[in-house]
C-alpha cells in the first residue's frame, strides 16, 4: 500500500502535537490503542492505511516548536515522559518539524490560498505520497457573518477572492486542499469546508471532506443521554451546561465571537434529538490554572409522571487532548480509506465523530454508530454489529 500524508493545521497546539506524538507511539508499540475505534471490532478487518505508511507536515504560527508542545503535554500529565522521549517519537516529531510552514492568521485572501496550495503541493511532491489529508485542529474562529453573500459556484467564488474577498483561515485551508483533490477534516467548529462553493468544489475535484467540531466529552454525553429522555417520554425543561478550561482552546474561547461559535456547536444536538428546544445554556469560562484538564458540569431538569420535577446532575473532568487525539487518528485513517475507494464530497457517515456533522441530521450516538458500520461493512449481518 502506498504511503499517505497527514498535514496538521495547528500542529503545535495540544491536539495537533498529541495526534502526531500519539501516532508515532502507537506504531512503535509504546501506547495501547485506547480510544480508537479503527483498531477494534468490527473495523479491524478494514484495509485501513497502516500507521507506518504516514508522513507528516503542517501549518503553525512562526516560532512554534513541536518539541516544546510535546513537553507541555508531559508537564500537564497527558503524555508520559518515557513515551515522549522514546527515539521513535522524538525522531517522528523532528521530521514533522522540518515540514512545518507558516500558517494563515485570522482571515486570508487569494494570495494566502495560493501560498497554502503551494505548501500542500510541495509536501506531496517532496514526500512522494499519493494522498494527503489536511486535519484542522487550530483554534476556534468566530462565525462568518457574511457567509451567505459568498458565491455558491466555485468559479465565481474564486473570482470573488481574486477581487479582494477574504475567508476565515479554516476555509482558506479547505479551499486549497479540496482544489488539489486532497481530503479535509475540520475538527473545530470553525467554517472550514462548510460553504456551498466548497461542497461543490469537492465534488468537482473528487475530494472528500468531513466535520465539524470533534465530539469528545460533554456533547458526547448529551448524544447518549438525550435519546434516553426522548425514548422514555420524559420532557426536559432545561439543560444547563458549564465548562471550565485553561488550555489554548480556552484562551481562544475567551473571545465572545469565538465562544459563540463553540456554544452553537455544543447546543446543536439537543433540539435535534428531543424534537423540541428545552431552555438551555452553555457556559464556557477560561481559567488558566486548569490547563488541559477541563471540568464540565450539566444540570438537567425534567418532568415525571404527574408533573413531578426531577433533576440529573453530572460532572466530567478530563483531558480534551487525550480524548481528541485518538478521534483524529481514526478520522485520518477513515478519510484516507475513502480516498482510495474513490468516494467524493461530504463523508456524512463519519457523523459519529462530530458535534455538528456535515451532511447528516442524526445526532443520536447509537444511530451514528450504526450508520458508520453499515457504510464501511455493508455485508456485516445486523446481529453482529457491536
Amino acid at each position: 500500500m502506498s504511503s499517505f500524508g497527514l498535514w496538521i493545521v495547528g500542529a503545535g497546539g495540544h491536539v495537533g502535537a498529541f495526534t502526531l506524538a500519539g501516532w508515532h507511539a502507537l506504531r512503535a508499540g509504546l501506547l495501547p490503542p485506547t480510544g480508537l475505534v479503527t483498531t477494534a471490532p468490527p473495523f479491524e478487518t478494514l484495509p485501513l492505511g497502516a500507521l507506518e505508511d504516514a508522513v507528516f507536515g503542517g501549518h503553525e504560527l512562526p516560532g512554534r516548536s513541536l518539541a516544546e508542545a510535546i513537553e507541555r503535554l508531559v508537564a500537564e500529565r497527558i503524555l508520559g515522559r518515557e513515551v515522549a522521549e522514546a527515539a521513535a517519537v522524538r525522531d517522528g516529531v523532528a521530521a514533522a518539524q522540518r515540514e512545518l510552514r507558516e500558517g494563515v492568521v485570522d482571515h486570508g485572501g487569494w494570495d494566502d490560498v495560493q501560498r497554502v496550495r503551494t505548501d500542500l503541493d510541495g509536501f506531496r511532491a517532496r514526500t512522494g505520497v499519493t494522498r494527503v489529508i489536511v486535519l484542522n485542529v487550530a483554534s476556534t474562529e468566530a462565525d462568518v457573518a457574511d457567509a451567505a453573500s459568498l458565491p455558491r459556484d466555485p468559479d465565481a467564488f474564486v473570482a470573488a477572492l481574486r477581487a479582494g474577498a477574504r475567508l476565515p483561515a479554516s476555509a482558506v485551508y479547505a479551499l486549497a486542499a479540496l482544489d488539489l483533490g486532497m481530503g479535509y477534516v475540520n475538527f473545530t467548529p470553525s467554517t472550514g469546508s462548510d460553504l456551498p462553493a466548497l461542497h461543490a468544489l469537492a465534488l468537482a475535484r473528487g475530494a472528500v471532506h468531513a466535520g465539524a467540531d470533534g465530539k469528545t466529552g460533554q456533547t458526547l454525553l448529551k448524544t447518549v443521554l438525550a435519546p434516553m429522555f426522548a425514548i422514555r417520554r420524559l420532557r426536559v425543561t432545561s439543560w444547563v451546561s458549564h465548562n471550565i478550561l485553561g488550555n489554548e482552546d480556552g484562551r481562544a474561547l475567551h473571545d465572545p465571537g469565538r465562544r459563540a461559535s463553540k456554544q452553537r456547536s455544543k447546543r446543536a444536538p439537543l433540539a435535534a434529538i428531543l424534537g423540541y428546544e428545552p431552555e438551555s445554556h452553555v457556559g464556557i469560562d477560561y481559567v488558566p490554572s486548569y490547563g488541559d484538564w477541563k471540568l464540565a458540569w450539566d444540570r438537567i431538569v425534567f418532568a415525571g409522571f404527574g408533573g413531578a420535577e426531577m433533576t440529573l446532575e453530572l460532572t466530567w473532568r478530563g483531558s480534551d487532548t487525550a480524548l481528541a487525539a485518538p478521534l483524529c487518528i481514526d478520522l485520518v485513517r477513515l478519510v484516507e480509506l475513502a480516498q482510495r475507494r474513490g468516494e467524493r464530497g461530504v463523508l456524512a457517515y463519519l457523523a459519529l465523530f462530530f458535534k455538528s456533522p456535515l451532511g447528516a441530521s442524526e445526532h443520536r450516538l447509537d444511530r451514528q454508530w450504526q450508520a458508520l458500520v453499515r457504510h464501511l461493512l455493508p455485508e456485516l449481518p445486523a446481529s453482529e454489529v457491536p
